[in-house]
C-alpha cells in the first residue's frame, strides 16, 4: 500500500519543492531507504529543473527525479512500429486508414459517394486508436490482453443503428491492439529502492498503476486541492484580481500592461497562461514591442511558419491544375527566383497584363529573355513531379527533397529552426531510416500528387513549432521575463506572478465536446479520459495556479458580436470567497492615460503644377474627373493602378472582353459574297467563339454559364445584324483606336478605342456603336440626360475630328435574356462639342492650381480603388463641396 501525503501551501507561500524535498527525505530516513536509489516521478518535464534544484539545495544524496517518459527513454530507445502497426504518426496512420478502408467494398463506395465524410471517418478511427493505445500503456503488460478483450467485447455488445460507427470502432480496437509495446512497459520491470509520485492536476494512471504493482515502498505526495471545494485554501488577502475588458484589443492591452507592471516590481519570471491563442499572440506582439524577453512553451502550428508555407507552396505549384498565383507565390519564396528579382517582376507583370490565371497559360506569354529563362528553370523543376502520376510516399518525398534542393530552399530550411523541424517531420532531413522507409513502401499504396500534398499539409498542421529561447548577440541565453504556458503546465512552478486572460465561459472551464467513436460508458470502463475528467483536471490546475503570488484574471465582454460571461471556475471561486465574506480583488489598471488632442482626419485636396497634368485623356479618365477629382488625381496624375487579380474564376467582365473580340473577328472576316443565311452566320459565330476559347486557354467548365448565354445571343445578334443591313447600315471597321487634338485643349490629346463604326445610307453618315454586357436599365438612364453621358460624347468627339459626315452614337446591350437593345445618344455631335468645351474648362482650372479633392458622395465611392488612399472611411468632417464656378474646394 502506498503512503499518501497531502502537501498544502503554507502562509506565506514558500517554494513547494523545498517542502516536497524535505518530506521525501524524512520519509526515506524513517524507512531506512537509500535516497539515491529512490525514483521521484513528477507530472511533466518542466518540473524536473525546480524539483532537482530543491533536492540539491537540501544537501546529501539526490534521488532520481524523472517523468515516466524521461525515465523510459533513459532505459533504451523507443520501439519502432512495424509494418501494419499504428504509431508512424497521425498523418501517416490516417493515410493508411484511408487506403485500408477504401479497399473494402463498402469503404470504396463511401469514399466515392461522400469524400469529406470518408476522410472524417478515417480521422476519427485514427483518433480512437491513438486514445486506446495511450490508455493501454497504463495497464500492466500481463493484464493488457484481457483489457483489449474487454474493449472488443464492449463494442460487439453495443446495440443501436450506428452500424458504420461500430464497425470503425472495431477496426480501431483491432488495429490499436496490434501496436508495438510502449516504451513505458520497461518501467514495470525496474525495482528502485522506493517510488515517490508527486501528483498535480489529478493522478496519472500509468504512475498509479506502477505504484499499485510495486514490491517496494511507495509514497504519493498529493498537491491538489479537493474537488469538492477546490478554493477552500484561497485566502481572502491573496484572492486574484479580476477585470472585465471592453473588447479584444482592450483585453490584450490590459494583459500586456499587467505583465510589464509585474516585471517593473522585479518579479521574474511571470507566467502568461495561454487560454486564447489568438489573444496571446497579440499580447506577445505588444510585449516584444516593449523589449520584454518572452519564452513560448505553446508555440504555433508549423504550417503557419514561413518555412512550412514555403515548402507547401512548391507542392501547390507542382499540381497540374495550379493557378498562376500559386506559381508566383512559390517563386517569391524560392531562393533561385528571388535572386532574380527583375525577371520575377517582369514575369508577374506579364501575367497580370495577359490576365493569365492558370499556370498552364504561362507558356503562352511573350516574355523578355530573363523572364523567359526564369519560366524555363521553374518549369524544369516542376517537371519532375509530373513525370509519374502515382508514386509511393517515399518516392514523393525523394522527389520533393530534390526539388527543394534545386530551388535552393533545402539549405535555407536547414538554416532555420522551423525549417529543420519541418524537414524532420516530413522525413526529408534526416530521412526516414531504411526499415521505416521499407515499411511505409509496403503499407501504403502509390498515391497521386494531390494525396501527397494533402498528407504533407496534414503533417505540418499537426506539428507545433516551439521557437528557441532568445539569445543575445554573443549567443548567450537571455534571462526570461515572461513564460507563455498552458494552464496545465503552470502548476508547482516558481512563477513570481500570473496573468490569465481569457477567463470567460468559452475558454476557461467549458465542457469540451467529444467526437469519439467509443461510447461514453465503454470509454469510462476502459479508463479513457472524457470531457468530465478533463474538466476536473482543468479545475485542479486552476486551483493550483491560484496558489502562486499575484494572480490576475481578465476577460472581455464579447467576442465580436457574441457576448461572453465569467468562467464557471471564476464564478465558483467568487462563491467560495463570498461564503467567507470575501471577494475577488478589483484590478488596478497600470496603464497610464494620455490626453491626446483631437486631430480630425479631413479630406485632402491636392493640386499639382500644370507640367504634371497628363497630356492625353481617355473617356474613363475624364469620367473619373467628373465623378471624383481625387480619383482622376490618383489615376492620371499619380499613375496608380490596382494590380489585376489572377483569379481563375471567370467574371462577367472577362466575358465582355472575350465577346468583344469574337464579334470583331466575326465582322472583320465576313465575305461580301459569302453565304449570309442566318443558319450559316450563326454557326460561324459560334465556331469563332469556340476557337477563341481554345486559343485563350479559358476553362470550359468555368466559362459554361457564359457559353450558354453566347449560344442564345449568337442567333439574336445575327438577326439584329441582318435587320440593320436591310435598313442600309454596313459594318465599316471595329476596335478602332483614334486620337484627336482639339485646339481648345492646348495640346492635350483625346484617345480611345471604339468597338464598332458603321456607315448609314450608303456612306452618307456614320454610326458608332459601343457594346455593353451590363444592365440595359443603366444604359437607358445614361442616355436620358445626354450631357451626363461622357463615353459616347467623348467617342463622338474622336470620330468628328477626322470626319465631316453626320454622326449617330448608340449603346448596344448584348443581353441574352432580353435580346439586343439599342440606346441612342441623341444629337451626339452637339454633345461632343459641349464635352470638349467642358474638358477645356476643367483643364484650364487644373492648370491654374484648382484642387482635386475627393467628393465622397454618390455611387462613385462604392467600388473606387482609391478609397483607401483618400481615407474616405476615416474622415471626421463632412464631405468637401466643390464650387465649379470658382474651381476650388470649399
Amino acid at each position: 500500500m502506498a503512503t499518501i501525503a497531502r502537501l498544502l501551501p503554507d502562509a506565506p507561500r514558500p517554494d513547494p519543492w523545498a517542502k516536497v524535498a524535505r518530506q521525501v527525505r524524512e520519509w526515506t530516513i524513517q524507512r531506512e531507504i537509500a535516497l539515491r536509489d529512490t525514483v521521484v516521478l513528477v507530472p511533466f518535464v518542466q518540473l524536473l529543473a525546480p524539483a532537482r534544484r530543491a533536492f540539491a539545495s537540501a544537501g546529501g544524496w539526490l534521488p532520481r527525479v524523472e517523468t515516466t517518459r524521461t525515465l523510459a527513454a533513459s532505459l533504451g530507445p523507443p520501439p519502432s512500429p512495424g509494418s501494419g502497426e499504428i504509431g508512424h504518426g497521425i498523418a501517416i496512420d490516417t493515410l493508411v486508414a484511408m487506403q485500408t478502408l477504401a479497399r473494402q467494398p463498402w469503404g470504396g463506395e463511401w469514399s466515392r459517394r461522400d469524400p469529406r465524410g470518408f476522410e472524417s471517418g478515417a480521422a476519427r478511427l485514427v483518433a480512437a486508436a491513438y486514445a486506446l493505445v495511450a490508455a493501454s500503456a497504463s495497464i500492466e503488460p500481463g493484464e493488457r490482453g484481457a483489457w483489449w478483450e474487454k474493449a472488443s467485447e464492449g463494442v460487439r455488445s453495443l446495440g443501436g443503428p450506428d452500424g458504420k460507427e461500430r464497425l470503425l470502432a472495431r477496426i480501431a480496437i483491432e488495429w490499436a491492439a496490434q501496436s508495438a509495446a510502449p516504451a513505458t512497459d520497461r518501467l514495470f520491470a525496474i525495482e528502485p529502492a522506493a517510488w515517490v509520485s508527486v501528483v498535480a492536476g489529478g493522478a496519472d494512471r500509468l504512475t498509479m498503476s506502477l505504484l499499485e504493482r510495486a514490491a517496494v515502498a511507495t509514497l504519493v505526495i498529493d498537491t491538489d486541492a479537493s474537488l469538492a471545494d477546490p478554493f477552500l485554501e484561497t485566502l481572502a488577502e491573496d484572492a486574484p484580481a479580476f477585470a472585465v475588458c471592453d473588447g479584444f484589443e482592450d483585453e490584450a492591452s490590459a494583459a500586456a500592461a499587467q505583465l510589464i507592471a509585474e516585471l517593473e516590481q522585479s518579479a521574474r519570471p511571470v507566467a502568461l497562461i495561454a487560454q486564447d491563442r489568438v489573444l496571446v499572440r497579440r499580447i506577445r506582439a505588444l510585449l516584444e514591442q516593449s523589449g520584454v524577453v518572452v519564452s513560448d512553451e505553446t508555440g504555433w502550428k508549423l504550417s503557419t511558419t514561413r518555412a512550412g508555407a514555403g515548402a507547401m507552396a512548391l507542392l501547390v505549384a507542382a499540381r497540374h491544375d495550379a493557378t498562376a498565383d500559386a506559381w508566383l507565390d512559390w517563386l517569391k519564396s524560392a531562393p533561385f527566383a528571388t535572386s532574380r528579382s527583375s525577371a520575377l517582376a517582369s514575369l508577374e507583370a506579364a501575367c497580370r497584363r495577359g490576365q493569365v490565371s492558370e499556370a498552364q497559360g504561362l507558356a503562352r506569354l511573350d516574355l523578355d529573355a530573363y523572364a523567359a529563362a526564369l519560366r524555363k528553370d521553374a518549369a524544369g523543376i516542376l517537371e519532375a513531379f509530373s513525370a509519374t502520376s502515382r508514386r509511393t510516399l517515399v518516392g514523393w518525398l525523394d522527389t520533393f527533397a530534390t526539388a527543394l534542393d534545386r530551388t535552393g530552399s533545402l539549405q535555407r530550411l536547414r538554416d532555420d529552426a522551423a525549417g529543420r523541424q519541418a524537414l524532420s517531420a516530413l522525413g526529408i532531413d534526416p530521412s526516414f531510416e531504411p526499415g521505416r522507409r521499407q515499411s511505409l513502401a509496403s503499407d501504403l499504396e502509390p498515391m497521386l500528387l494531390a494525396d501527397f500534398t494533402r498528407w504533407a499539409g496534414d503533417v505540418l498542421e499537426r506539428e507545433t513549432f516551439l521557437p528557441p529561447d532568445p539569445l543575445d548577440p554573443d549567443g548567450t541565453p537571455l534571462p526570461i521575463d515572461v513564460v507563455i504556458t498552458p494552464l496545465a503546465r503552470a502548476m508547482l512552478r516558481p512563477f513570481a506572478a500570473v496573468v490569465l486572460p481569457g477567463a470567460d465561459d468559452r475558454q476557461l472551464g467549458a465542457m469540451a465536446g467529444t467526437d469519439s467513436l467509443l461510447p461514453r460508458a465503454l470509454a469510462e470502463a476502459l479508463g479513457l479520459s472524457g470531457p468530465a475528467e478533463q474538466r476536473d483536471a482543468d479545475l485542479l490546475a486552476f486551483a493550483q495556479v491560484l496558489r502562486l503570488p499575484r494572480v490576475t484574471l481578465l476577460r472581455r465582454r464579447a467576442d465580436g458580436a457574441d457576448p461572453l460571461g465569467d468562467s464557471a471556475f471564476v464564478e465558483r471561486l467568487a462563491l467560495s470567497l463570498a461564503e467567507r465574506g470575501a471577494d475577488l480583488r478589483p484590478w488596478s489598471d497600470p496603464r497610464v492615460e494620455l490626453a491626446i488632442e483631437p486631430r480630425p482626419n479631413a479630406p485632402t485636396a491636392p493640386s499639382v503644377p500644370a507640367a504634371r497634368l497628363p497630356q492625353r485623356l481617355s473617356a474613363s479618365a475624364f469620367e473619373a474627373l467628373r465623378a471624383c477629382p481625387y480619383r482622376f488625381f490618383s489615376r492620371s496624375v499619380l499613375g496608380l493602378r490596382e494590380a489585376d487579380e489572377l483569379d481563375p474564376e471567370i467574371e462577367k467582365r472577362d466575358y465582355g472582353s472575350w465577346l468583344h473580340g469574337v464579334l470583331h473577328d466575326f465582322h472583320s472576316d465576313r465575305q461580301a459574297d459569302g453565304d449570309k443565311s442566318a443558319e450559316v452566320e450563326t454557326a460561324r459565330l459560334l465556331a469563332l467563339g469556340a476557337a477563341s476559347l481554345e486559343a485563350q486557354g479559358l476553362d470550359e467548365a468555368g466559362f459554361l454559364p457564359f457559353s450558354a448565354s453566347f449560344a442564345v445571343l449568337a442567333p439574336r445578334h445575327v438577326a439584329w445584324l441582318h435587320e440593320r443591313e436591310r435598313r442600309g447600315a454596313a459594318w465599316q471597321r471595329g476596335e478602332v483606336e483614334l486620337i484627336a487634338s482639339p485646339p481648345e485643349l492646348d495640346g492635350v490629346e483625346l484617345y480611345g478605342r471604339i468597338d464598332r463604326i458603321d456607315t448609314l445610307g450608303g456612306g452618307k453618315s456614320l454610326e458608332l456603336i459601343d457594346y455593353k454586357t451590363g444592365s440595359a436599365g443603366k444604359l437607358k438612364a445614361d442616355v436620358r440626360d445626354r450631357y451626363e453621358d461622357t463615353q459616347l460624347a467623348f467617342y463622338g468627339a474622336l470620330v468628328s475630328s477626322g470626319s465631316d459626315l453626320p454622326l449617330k452614337a448608340s449603346y448596344l446591350a448584348l443581353d441574352a435574356t432580353r435580346g439586343l437593345e439599342e440606346f441612342e445618344h441623341i444629337n451626339v455631335a452637339e454633345s461632343a462639342k459641349v464635352l470638349v468645351a467642358g474638358i477645356a474648362d476643367e483643364l484650364h482650372r487644373l492648370r491654374e492650381g484648382a484642387a482635386m479633392p475627393p467628393l465622397g458622395e454618390g455611387s462613385a465611392c462604392d467600388y473606387c480603388e482609391a478609397r483607401g488612399l483618400c481615407r474616405r472611411d476615416h474622415w471626421s468632417l463632412p464631405p468637401v463641396a466643390i464650387s465649379r464656378d470658382e474651381g476650388k474646394a470649399e
